[in-house]
């Protein structure tokens, strides 16, 4: 079985959208693009290394649109974002759309049964970057094996958020975290069962 991993930067208010550059995604007319710009340190960026090599992805159709119409012409920061596997969840894409024959390794899916079946199959690990709708399906249906998040010490109060209500109550383990120079919180989680409640000092 493979696992699945979701990569994400969040602010403080559980913000995900475009943390990359202005243009990344304005849907909503999101104004604050590009806000983890300032906040890139020798840890970070140690760390970036690391989970920018090569990989299996699992993406939702609109950051797969935004990541199609950049990467593949940007392969000397991210060589495996090219090289890998590419799982795209959508009901209106199709194999002979331009955007899906132009970057190699694409592969389209139409239905949580075909994420629950390649889950279940051989080979790496499935890591989820972007894509807040996917993960919300994901965390609804208990699919999320690893969480691996950089919070940052910023509110901004509107934006697509890392979770919603709906997801499965599930507890996690921190596995591994850092706090880089510039207050960036690096914390990686892992399933850890069932929510476990009681009354506090009994």
């Amino acid at each position: 079985m493979r696992k699945i991993i979701v990569l994400s930067m969040i602010t403080l208010d559980g913000v995900m959208q475009a943390p990359g550059g202005p243009e990344e995604d304005k849907s909503g007319d999101f104004k604050y693009g590009g806000w983890t710009a300032s906040y890139g340190d020798e840890v970070f960026s140690k760390i970036m290394e690391e989970e920018l090599k090569p990989a299996d992805y699992l993406l939702g159709r609109k950051t797969f649109e935004i990541f199609a119409s950049y990467w593949p012409q940007h392969a000397d920061f991210w060589p495996g974002i090219n090289e890998g596997a590419k799982y795209v969840l959508s009901q209106t894409l199709e194999k002979s759309d331009p955007i899906v024959t132009g970057w190699k390794n694409t592969i389209l899916l139409k239905s949580l049964a075909a994420i629950e079946k390649l889950k279940n199959s051989e080979g790496a690990d499935i890591q989820v970057w972007g894509s807040s709708e996917l993960i919300h399906l994901l965390l609804k249906q208990d699919l999320v094996d690893e969480l691996r998040l950089k919070i940052y010490p910023l509110i901004l109060g509107e934006g697509k958020k890392l979770f919603e209500n709906g997801a499965i109550p599930a507890a996690f383990t921190l596995t591994e975290s850092q706090v880089t120079s510039k207050g960036v919180i690096i914390a990686n989680y892992k399933r850890a069962g069932e929510v476990i409640t009681g009354n506090v000092g009994a």
